[in-house]
C-alpha cells in the first residue's frame, strides 16, 4: 500500500508559515506532491521534511516566484525526470516524473487560463500536447498515476455553480471535453471511482467567504491508468487543511513501495 497526497500549496514558503510541516508529520504519507511551490529549491529549507524521512525532487520555473512542482517521498525514486521535453512548458516547471519500481508517478501543475485569451490558448495547447506525450509514455511505462492541479472542473458535480461558470476558464466546454476524452483514453478518476456522486471541492476563491460557504471547485485530480485502477483503496480531500486556497487530495493505492 502506498499513500500519496497531492497539494497545490500556492507558495511553499507561505504555506510553511501556516504549519504545513507539522501537518505533514501528522498525516504520515508515503509521498507528497506539491504544486505551485513558487520557489527554487535553494530558497526553501527542506531539512524539516528530510528529518521526517523524505527525500525530494524539485522542478522550478525559470521565472522567480512562479509555478514549480516538488515531490517528497519516504523512498527515493528509481528514476527522476523533469518536464516533458517541450521547452515552453518545461521552463514553467509544470511536470515532475518519479518512478518507483513498476509504476510511475507524475506530479503536474496544468496551466491556468484565467489571466486572458493568450494563456487560455496556451492552456489548450498544453492539454493537447500533454495527451500526446502521455500516449507515448504509456508505451514505456503503462502503470501511471498522474496527480496534481489540472485547473479544470470536469462535471457539474465538481463546481458549486455550473450555470454561471459555463464560460469561465476552468469550466469551459472545450476543457471539460478534454477531461472526458482524457479519462476515456485509459485513465480512472480515483475519487469518482470510489464516490461517483459525492460533492467535494479542492479549491475555493479567496473572495466572498467562498471556503466558509463551501462554494468551490474540484480541480485537483488523481488519474490512475485503468490497468492498475483496481488497486485503488480510497481517495478524497483533506478539507480541514488550510495552508492554501486549495486543499490536499489523497490517494491510497495497493502498489509496492
Amino acid at each position: 500500500m502506498v499513500k500519496i497526497v497531492s497539494y497545490n500549496i500556492n507558495g511553499v514558503r507561505a504555506a510553511s508559515k501556516k504549519g504545513l510541516v507539522d501537518w505533514i508529520a501528522d498525516i504520515g504519507m508515503d509521498i507528497i506532491c506539491f504544486q505551485e511551490v513558487k520557489a527554487n529549491v535553494d530558497q526553501y529549507d527542506t531539512q524539516a521534511l528530510e528529518d521526517l524521512g523524505y527525500s525530494f525532487s524539485w522542478n522550478s520555473a525559470e521565472k522567480k516566484g512562479y509555478s514549480g512542482v516538488a515531490t517528497f517521498s519516504k523512498k527515493a525514486p528509481d528514476f527522476v525526470e523533469m518536464g516533458c521535453g517541450i521547452e515552453k512548458y518545461d521552463r514553467e516547471g509544470r511536470i515532475l516524473r518519479t518512478d518507483f519500481g513498476s509504476w510511475t508517478l507524475l506530479n503536474c501543475y496544468f496551466p491556468s487560463g484565467t489571466s486572458g485569451d493568450e494563456r487560455q490558448e496556451f492552456k489548450m495547447e498544453f492539454l493537447s500536447d500533454f495527451q500526446e506525450w502521455i500516449n507515448e509514455l504509456k508505451k514505456e511505462r503503462p502503470n501511471l498515476i498522474i496527480v496534481g492541479d489540472y485547473n479544470i472542473a470536469h462535471t457539474e458535480n465538481d463546481i458549486h455553480n455550473p450555470k454561471s461558470n459555463k464560460n469561465t476558464s476552468g469550466f469551459k466546454p472545450e476543457e471539460r471535453a478534454w477531461m472526458t476524452a482524457w479519462f476515456e483514453s485509459g485513465f480512472t478518476d480515483a475519487f469518482r471511482s470510489q464516490y461517483p456522486d459525492k460533492t467535494e471541492y479542492s479549491w475555493w476563491s479567496y473572495r466572498a467567504a467562498a471556503r466558509a460557504r463551501n462554494k468551490g471547485w474540484r480541480i485537483d485530480y488523481q488519474s490512475v491508468s485503468n490497468n492498475i485502477s483496481d488497486k485503488i483503496e480510497d481517495a478524497g480531500h483533506y478539507n480541514q487543511a488550510v495552508h492554501s486556497d486549495h486543499c490536499p487530495v489523497f490517494l491510497d493505492i495497493d502498489l509496492p513501495f
